[in-house]
C-alpha cells in the first residue's frame, strides 16, 4: 500500500480498537478504489495522490503539534465498549439470567474473559437528553448504558446484592427503554471521557458508584464476579473502556475530481 494511505489509516484505526465515523465510514472503505492509479505520468499519479490527502495529513499535523484532545482518544455518544474495572481485572457483563433473588431482574456481572460478546454496552444519553451521535462524552454529563445483546439498560434501585449486601445493580428495561434509575454519570478529570483515564460511574438517582469488590457466584454463572453499587469513593469503583466501536464526529467527506 502506499505510505501515505497506510498513515491515512492509522488515522482511522489502531490495535485495540476501531474508530468509525458516523457518516464518513463508507468514504473510508471506498478510499483504495477511488484513488486506483490513474492513467497518467507515475510522477503526476503520486502529486495527485498527495494532493488528494494533503487536508487529511494537515488535521493530524496540527492536532499533533497542539496538544488538544484527540477525537479519537474519547468516549463518544453511540459508541459500543467495553468497560474494565481496573481494580479486580474483570469486564462489565450482562446476559439473560435473572438474579434468584433481591428484584429477580436480568444480573449484572463482571468476567475475566476478554473476548465475550455480552459485555458490550452502548453509550447513550438520557431521555430527553443531548447526546449527539458521535459527540465526546463530557465529564459529569447523564448517560444511559445499554446492554448490545439484550438491549437492557445497567440500572440500580434500593435492594440488596445477593452476595456482598451492597446495592443491586441490574439490566433493566425493554429495547433500551426503561426508567429515571437507569441514569448514571461519568466522573472524570478534564473536560471529557477520555478512553485512557479511569472514571467513576456514579448513579445519579441513588448517588453510588458501580462497583466490585471481587465476590464469585457459583452455578450457573460460576466464576463471575458480582457487580453491584457502594456509596463510597474507593479502589473498586475505577473503570476503563477498553475494546469497542468509537463512533467519530462527522466530518467532511473525501472529495476529488476525475480527470
Amino acid at each position: 500500500m502506499n505510505p501515505l494511505l497506510e498513515l491515512l489509516e492509522m488515522v482511522y484505526h489502531d490495535r485495540e480498537f476501531i474508530s468509525a465515523s458516523s457518516d464518513q465510514t463508507e468514504d473510508y472503505e471506498n478510499i483504495e478504489t477511488s484513488m486506483q492509479p490513474l492513467n497518467v505520468h507515475p510522477s503526476l499519479d503520486s502529486a495527485l495522490r498527495v494532493l488528494l490527502l494533503a487536508p487529511w495529513l494537515l488535521v493530524l499535523f496540527l492536532s499533533s503539534c497542539d496538544g488538544r484532545e484527540s477525537d479519537q482518544d474519547l468516549v463518544t455518544c453511540g459508541s459500543l465498549v467495553k468497560l474494565l474495572n481496573t481494580r479486580h481485572n474483570v469486564r462489565l457483563h450482562s446476559h439473560d439470567v435473572k438474579y434468584g433473588s433481591g428484584s429477580g431482574q436480568q444480573s449484572v456481572t463482571g468476567v475475566e474473559n476478554a473476548d465475550d460478546a455480552n459485555s458490550y454496552w452502548r453509550v447513550r444519553g438520557q431521555t430527553g437528553g443531548p447526546c449527539k451521535r458521535g459527540e465526546a462524552v463530557r465529564c459529569g454529563q447523564a448517560i444511559r448504558i445499554t446492554h448490545m445483546t439484550t438491549g437492557r439498560n445497567l440500572h440500580t434501585h434500593h435492594f440488596t446484592s445477593p452476595l456482598s449486601n451492597n446495592q443491586e445493580v441490574s439490566a433493566f428495561g425493554e429495547g433500551g427503554e426503561g426508567d429515571d434509575l437507569d441514569v448514571w454519570a461519568v466522573q472524570c478529570d478534564g473536560p471529557h471521557w477520555a478512553r485512557d483515564d479511569a472514571v467513576r460511574i456514579m448513579h445519579v438517582g441513588t448517588q453510588v458508584y458501580l462497583s466490585v469488590t471481587g465476590e464469585q457466584y457459583g452455578h450457573p454463572i460460576r466464576g463471575q464476579r458480582e457487580v453491584h453499587a457502594m456509596p463510597s469513593a474507593n479502589q473498586h469503583n475505577w473503570w476503563r473502556a477498553m475494546e469497542g466501536v468509537y463512533i467519530q464526529p462527522s466530518a467532511p467527506p473525501l472529495r476529488h475530481d476525475e480527470l
